[in-house]
């Protein structure tokens, strides 16, 4: 089958010390060195017992997969999260179910589905506490094993959720496109309703409004958000931002730091923002949204950067504000509580996607991708 490959040269740096004989880092970018991507012939994977196979027809191109694509002065990856390689990339997907293993019982071939891209193992102790996402046995797929960047991807019957409820809602074509997004969609969820203490009528400010961001802007304005203010310095991507539902979207980039402060205050009525979501992870931002939070509120960082940030803690203690970040989707009903309102009409993720390519032309994609100017750009097979 065809798919697109992720390779590099092991190189670990100075300093970085490997727990095992495996190749593979916590921090992408303290060990793999010249990543490379590829279309190539793999074999097709084969099925455990608790395992399903799923005909890809849908998979988006991350910024993480941007940042795997992207090279520092020194040629290693940008990416600073969990990597392996070589390994078939791509975690934002829905397909078909085309085989289960012997012991899957509540998936049949034909079904509609979508699936987590972190695999907890469920044993330890973060999991059987529930926090999944802090599985000390963490792998990810698209990042540690092959992901669905591929006709064909292979995955654990427990990290699927059917997606049968989004197909009726938007038909097949449109369906499949938002069901690939259920994924940084339970991210922006899990952060601001399960990290933070969101309440409808908060007002909300964004930052980037790459994928994650208009997720938040769409789940904000679900959720009935007072008022949502997007800084995002992408035309195309302010463009989006509205129409998901922000009333505002300003160049970050013309404002600079002094200028979101004031706007954010404007904004607000001179209050601060309830809650900010930090979904860019570029450097510079953190000391002007902590100074623009309204009393009690909170930043919520998804944005996983190499960057270091400074702030002036004085601002979190004179407001009363809280400081979080959020790692992942799994748990807590995200995904579950997503599609519902995928499938109730509340949310359309799919109006993010702006190009759909074929596998073929992934790569390119990728290269395209980089000046982070394209909405959503998401990977499409032959349904």
């Amino acid at each position: 089958m065809r798919a697109m490959l992720l390779e590099g040269e092991w190189a670990p740096r100075e300093g970085f010390t490997p727990t095992s004989a495996r190749q593979v880092a916590p921090n992408g970018n303290l060990a793999w060195r010249h990543p490379r991507f590829s279309i190539v012939d793999v074999a097709e994977p084969k099925i455990q017992a608790d395992e399903v196979l799923i005909r890809v027809l849908a998979c988006g191109i991350c910024g993480s997969d941007v940042h795997m694509y992207e090279r520092d002065a020194d040629g290693y990856m940008v990416y600073p999260g969990l990597v392996a390689a070589p390994v078939v990339t791509g975690h934002e997907f829905s397909g078909v179910v085309a085989a289960v293993g012997s012991a899957v019982t509540d998936l049949r071939p034909g079904d509609a589905v979508c699936a987590e891209e972190i695999a907890w193992c469920g044993s330890c102790y973060p999991c059987r506490a529930g926090l999944f996402n802090h599985c000390e046995r963490l792998e990810e797929l698209g990042f540690t094993f092959n992901g669905a960047h591929a006709e064909l991807v292979a995955t654990k019957a427990k990290y699927c959720w059917p997606i049968d409820g989004i197909i009726d809602r938007f038909g097949r074509d449109q369906g499949f496109l938002c069901g690939a997004l259920v994924e940084p969609t339970s991210v922006a969820y899990l952060g601001m309703f399960v990290q933070a203490q969101w309440r409808p009528g908060a007002t909300l400010g964004v930052v980037g409004a790459g994928p994650i961001g208009l997720a938040a802007v769409a789940l904000g304005r679900a959720a009935g958000a007072g008022r949502v203010v997007v800084f995002e310095p992408a035309r195309v991507r302010r463009e989006l931002a509205l129409a998901m539902g922000a009333d505002e979207a300003y160049d970050a980039t013309e404002l600079g730091g002094e200028g979101m402060v004031a706007m954010a205050r404007e904004e607000t009525r001179g209050r601060g923002f309830d809650m900010w979501v930090e979904a860019s992870a570029a450097p510079g931002v953190l000391d002007p949204i902590t100074r623009a939070l309204a009393p009690c509120g909170q930043v919520v960082l998804i944005g996983l950067g190499p960057h270091r940030a400074n702030l002036l803690p004085a601002n979190l203690v004179r407001s009363g504000a809280g400081l979080r970040g959020s790692l992942g989707h799994a748990g807590f009903g995200a995904f579950g509580n997503v599609i519902r309102l995928m499938a109730a009409g509340a949310l359309n993720m799919g109006q993010i996607v702006t190009t759909q390519v074929e596998l073929d032309d992934a790569v390119a994609c990728l290269e395209r991708l980089r000046d982070r100017e394209m909405g959503k750009c998401v990977v499409v097979f032959p349904r």
